[in-house]
């Protein structure tokens, strides 16, 4: 249920009925492309038409349909390492009928687009002409000042590669926030998920799932936060349109669907949020 009313919020939030309180909450862990970095907005505008272009039409296909198709399994796998994404695309092309490249071959096609749609960003960051802010989820750095002064441990994992998780937080200056934390898809893909990161939180900080609070825009950290105990704050974040405070609906109700406990559109009701989870 949204309830645009509920007292000391501002904007909409959606609490389901597993919400409760978890005031024992030590560790914090964030998503992040879509759900802190924006760096990368617009990215399924880029993975999805090269999967239409990639893929074998059946007969009587459209180009629309072939596009459904590809937003439903880029979407599925969202949160997880990109190349998971490609495995995919290579998978559909097989069961077409034609001969696809290794997943690394699309991985690099993928990353060689975006660089091109992306690019302007960096440089903006770099020369001062973008600042880090305007390329962040409204509200972001209040929240992380807030969950730093509460003495917070948090972590960042991405399914981005790890190189540029770490360079883009840099650039976007919260690197600082999760110190030794930040982790991202390894060459070696196997050897790394979300779900390894949880397990190694509670593992190293011998704590229980109870203790952990998650933020995600994808599929993959909200249920792997579930599975763990944890409590998970889905961000359904309007990227293109970031400060509208606007909700977008497919990760509303994705997101919803795949066991989160609350649903916010950004951080502008940080404060009241984090009291109403934390219970102070």
């Amino acid at each position: 249920m949204t309830t645009p009313q509920t007292p000391g919020f501002q904007g909409e939030v959606v609490l389901l009925p597993s919400f409760a309180p978890r005031p024992g909450v030590s560790r914090v862990l964030f998503d992040f492309d879509g759900t802190l970095s924006l760096v990368r907005q617009g990215w399924p505008e880029v993975m999805v038409p090269m999967f239409v272009e990639m893929l074998p039409a059946l007969p009587g296909e459209s180009d629309e349909d072939r596009a459904k198709l590809a937003f439903e399994d880029i979407m599925r796998l969202n949160g997880k390492q990109t190349i998971y994404q490609m495995i995919q695309l290579a998978d559909r092309i097989r069961e077409r009928g034609g001969h696809p490249h290794e997943p690394l071959w699309y991985k690099h096609e993928y990353l060689r687009r975006l660089d091109d749609r992306i690019s302007h960003r960096l440089e903006g960051l770099r020369d001062g002409s973008i600042k880090p802010d305007d390329l962040l989820v409204h509200g972001s750095r209040d929240l992380l000042e807030d969950l730093t002064r509460r003495g917070l441990t948090l972590y960042l994992a991405s399914g981005t590669d790890e190189p540029f998780v770490r360079r883009e937080a840099e650039m976007l200056d919260v690197a600082r926030y999760f110190g030794p934390h930040v982790y991202g898809a390894q060459d070696d893909y196997k050897s790394f998920s979300k779900k390894m990161v949880i397990e190694r939180i509670l593992r190293e900080n011998d704590i229980h799932g109870e203790e952990l609070l998650a933020f995600g825009d994808g599929y993959v950290e909200i249920q792997n936060t579930k599975e763990a105990g944890g409590l998970a704050v889905a961000v359904a974040s309007d990227e293109a349109a970031n400060g509208s405070g606007r909700m977008d609906p497919w990760k509303l109700d994705r997101l919803t669907g795949v066991g989160a406990d609350v649903v916010i559109p950004d951080y502008r009701d940080e404060a009241p949020l984090l009291e109403l989870i934390l219970g102070s």
